[in-house]
């Protein structure tokens, strides 16, 4: 146990919450708490731009909490199912109220996945929310070609298929991925995170001089995995149009 790792005073749980990482494995007894960042706990490598003191979890009032303790950073929490989801600011915080969490969140170039499973969890669901008719969601306001943009963005995040971390592509990656020039890349990502501000998802809003943040990318594809709005199953949909792509530029064109 480290230095960060300590009773919480705050009451216990009725039961202690497990953490996946990149094949490590974390059980967290009721009434500790827990620190993510470099050099805590859960120590994320040598990143140097993850915070020493990044996540912290926690019981208090006999719910697990998971906080925001960092000054820049920003995290991506949801549901095993995608349904729900929320995002924490520095200083912000939420219950870990479902059997499984996913906790999605970028530093640098870097994103990194982990998974959080209560022995105990607060709600316990027997059954899909939704139908399977109505399950996608948000994902139905996408057009073909904005659903292979978002596929193209968080293609490492999918073809890893577990907790950890990747580099996520950068947008001159995306274009030439897709044969597209970087411009109509960054065209249509603020497309992108437009359509998401306009349904309320925070951190792709543009700022008063209409530029987006630099996290914006990250985000875009935090939410759209936690979310399920983007699956594996899409990286065919992905290959098949790069496949189409390059087959046209060997068609003859006289």
């Amino acid at each position: 146990m480290t230095e960060s790792r300590r009773r919480d005073t705050g009451g216990e749980t009725g039961g202690a919450l497990l953490l996946d990482f990149a094949g490590r494995h974390e059980r967290i007894p009721a009434g500790e708490s827990f620190v993510i960042g470099r050099g805590a706990d859960l120590s994320i490598d040598d990143n140097p731009y993850m915070h020493r003191r990044f996540l912290e979890i926690a019981a208090r009032g006999g719910m697990w909490w998971l906080r925001n303790v960092g000054s820049g950073l920003t995290a991506s929490v949801a549901s095993a199912d995608g349904l729900a989801q929320t995002w924490l600011a520095p200083g912000a915080g939420t219950p870990l109220v479902f059997a499984v969490t996913t906790v999605m969140f970028t530093a640098g170039d870097v994103t990194y996945e982990l998974r959080l499973t209560a022995e105990s969890p607060f709600y316990r669901s027997s059954h899909p929310w939704r139908s399977e008719a109505d399950a996608e969601g948000v994902s139905e306001t996408l057009s073909p070609v904005q659903r292979i943009l978002l596929t193209a963005l968080a293609e490492p995040l999918l073809r890893r298929g577990g907790e950890g971390a990747v580099r996520l592509p950068s947008l001159a990656e995306v274009a030439v991925r897709l044969g597209w020039s970087t411009e109509k890349v960054e065209r249509r990502v603020g497309v992108l995170c437009g359509k998401f501000a306009r349904l309320g998802i925070r951190g792709v809003e543009r700022d008063a001089r209409g530029e987006l943040p630099a996290s914006a990318c990250s985000r875009l594809v935090e939410h759209a995995v936690g979310a399920r709005i983007v699956a594996p199953d899409d990286l065919d949909l992905l290959d098949a149009f790069v496949a189409q792509d390059v087959e046209a530029t060997r068609r003859p064109t006289g």
